[in-house]
């Protein structure tokens, strides 16, 4: 069975994995060496319409991103409302007990996708993107549409969103809103999220066993202006996604934190 790491918070639960299923199955239609490997440096795959092929299974290299999604910035440039740089602190100090991961409650954008150590899929159709996510809470889905429609007008505030896509070229570019308030941008620093939150995401796949992984926060009830991060994210072959399932109680006694 691959590896698994777990998440960092501290918290009375049980995430549970279903036994391997289908781990040594060659997924089709990667390119590979005369000694069967996949060749992860081949060009990249394309659809029979001539668009980028994001299709499969990808993980961040690491957890760098999901603590820490401005790891590569400096602190000048996530400019946080004071409200927000207020409560990021005081989540740091108290040990992300009110963490939603630590309730069983879905990570959200971007942060499911950060997730080093839970990989996730896509499933490109012509008029969809359909993304399956294996996370330390349960797994949960996400429907990219590329069909042309616009985002809603007044949305449901939910934990991933609302999706719309398009083709930039080689690059397939996301738009989400109509998140809730709840959810958490990052583990470690514990960054705050608004109903106003607006992410956008650039997907561009560099060759088979590679996909850059652009991301833009624009949520300016939380931070002064908009601010981004870039992701490579790493094809994971002949494998597919494990069930997960996330028991634990909510109740107080179970918390830890100041």
């Amino acid at each position: 069975m691959r590896p698994r790491s777990q998440i960092f918070i501290l918290f009375a639960g049980l995430i549970a994995a279903a036994p391997a299923q289908w781990l040594d199955h060659p997924t089709a239609g990667i390119p590979r060496t005369r000694e069967g490997k996949p060749d992860l440096a081949a060009r990249m795959p394309k659809t029979a319409d001539g668009k980028p092929d994001l299709s499969g299974i990808w993980l961040p290299p690491d957890t760098t991103y999901f603590m820490d999604l401005g790891a590569d910035l400096k602190p000048a440039d996530v400019p946080y409302q004071p409200w927000a740089k207020a409560l990021a602190a005081e989540r740091q100090a108290g040990v992300h007990k009110d963490d939603p991961l630590a309730q069983c409650m879905p990570p959200g954008v971007p942060r499911v996708e950060t997730h080093g150590g839970h990989p996730f899929k896509i499933i490109q159709m012509p008029r969809e993107l359909i993304m399956l996510y294996e996370t330390s809470t349960n797994e949960v889905f996400r429907e990219i549409f590329t069909d042309g429609r616009a985002l809603p007008k007044d949305p449901q505030p939910s934990w991933k969103g609302y999706s719309v896509g398009r083709w930039e070229g080689d690059t397939m570019v996301v738009d989400t809103i109509g998140f809730n308030n709840r959810g958490w941008i990052d583990t470690e620093k514990g960054r705050p999220q608004t109903e106003a939150l607006h992410v956008t995401e650039r997907f561009l796949r560099r060759n088979v066993g590679n996909l850059e992984l652009g991301i833009t926060i624009d949520d300016p009830k939380a931070y002064t202006k908009p601010w981004s991060a870039k992701i490579n994210l790493n094809l994971v072959p002949d494998t597919e996604l494990i069930e997960t399932v996330c028991e634990n109680s909510r109740n107080t006694e179970h918390m830890v934190g100041q």
